[in-house]
């Protein structure tokens, strides 16, 4: 039976459509005979207990320059809506929070993907610290003394922003590196929440895999690796994406947090692996589904889509 989907996300106008997970899934439910529709954040409302949108109706083509067609936007209640995908990407800020605590309110009678509870309680870097033995050895703290010790013990060390995304603000500092002290500094005024300091992996060298999950089991990887004069290995600052296949050690990673992605209803999940260590659980809109097809492996669209409608019954 069609579905009517709403994708809450940023405007299509703004997607590179060669590797954005949402235009990928939006494709799908299109050639399923989906009923699409699009809008963004800012047009979300509560007003009296009733969820509404101005959403428009989409049509969608993988043409560069030319790929979405918007129909004109209608005040709709979003209860009206077979299934809601909250796919607007970080950061995971007030704001982010807000339009969980109002997608609430519709779910799961309207089904929304991610459950919008658990992905406001999921933070992508916090909900890995779960797993302690499968991390890095890492620190969450705005506590410069904290730092300093931290990274006294285990030498070379990451420091990024606690919700930060996409390679943004994120620095390796070696051990003998002068600019710490600076670098919490301008921390410490840029942002109100912790930072996130891990031990620096130099297997980072040869790649941050990405390993997609659909309810809990991995169906795809690709591996990212880092520009030469650069740490980061996310593609959109310079990484080179490529194909992957799972280690057994990746497999125990996946079959130790699957449990934890099922109880909390997560369809669709990126986490990040370097080496044999854990990194990050993405669940806000992870992407990558375009790149693994790419490389020929699974096509994810099609799995997610698959696991929705079951869910719909």
């Amino acid at each position: 039976m069609p579905l009517k989907v709403a994708v809450q996300m940023d405007h299509v106008a703004t997607v590179s459509i060669a590797g954005d997970t949402s235009f990928a899934l939006s494709l799908e439910a299109q050639r399923r005979g989906h009923s699409l529709y699009h809008y963004t954040p800012d047009r979300l409302s509560l007003s009296n207990g009733h969820v509404f949108a101005r959403i428009e109706p989409m049509e969608v083509r993988d043409e560069k320059g030319n790929h979405f067609t918007l129909g004109e936007a209608v005040r709709t209640d979003l209860s009206e809506m077979d299934v809601v995908l909250l796919r607007q990407d970080p950061p995971f800020d007030m704001n982010y929070i807000t339009t969980t605590h109002i997608l609430d309110r519709i779910h799961p009678k309207t089904l929304v993907v991610n459950d919008p509870a658990w992905v406001r309680n999921s933070p992508e870097k916090t909900f890995v610290t779960e797993f302690p033995d499968l991390m890095p050895d890492t620190l969450i703290t705005r506590d410069a003394a904290e730092v300093a010790a931290f990274r006294k013990e285990h030498g070379d060390i990451i420091v990024k922003p606690l919700y930060g995304n996409g390679g943004a603000g994120i620095f390796h500092l070696r051990e003998d590196d002068r600019n710490l002290a600076s670098l919490l500094e301008m921390f410490a005024q840029m942002f109100r929440e912790p930072f996130i300091v891990q031990r620096y992996l130099k297997d980072v060298r040869k790649g941050d895999k990405r390993i997609i999950l659909i309810e809990g089991e991995p169906v795809g990887a690709i591996n990212r690796v880092p520009a030469e004069h650069d740490s980061r290995s996310n593609m959109h600052v310079g990484g080179r994406a490529e194909h992957a296949e799972l280690t057994e050690r990746e497999r125990e990673i996946c079959a130790r947090i699957g449990p934890a992605l099922r109880e909390r209803g997560f369809v669709l999940v990126g986490i990040d692996v370097i080496g044999d260590y854990l990194t990050e659980i993405n669940v806000t809109s992870p992407t990558g589904v375009r790149e693994v097809k790419r490389f020929g492996g699974a096509d994810i669209a099609s799995l997610f889509w698959d696991a929705v409608e079951a869910l719909r019954g």
